[in-house]
């Protein structure tokens, strides 16, 4: 889990990128805006995930 995850995050902000840059290009920079922030959001939800488990770890830890 921990090497992919990272290769998940860079994969999502490469393509991204580029669909932002190709949208801007092309003229529609508020459809750009749009995917820029959907792509955010996912990798959000994909921390947060990670976040939580990391937390459930903790309190399983010091569940006595």
């Amino acid at each position: 889990m921990g090497v992919e995850i990272i290769f998940k995050i860079a994969a999502i902000g490469i393509l991204t990128a580029v669909v932002g840059q190709v949208l801007k290009h092309s003229g529609k920079d508020e459809i750009a805006t749009m995917a820029t922030l959907a792509g955010l959001i996912i990798v959000l939800v994909m921390v947060l995930d990670l976040i939580m488990d990391l937390f459930n770890v903790i309190k399983g830890m010091f569940d006595f």
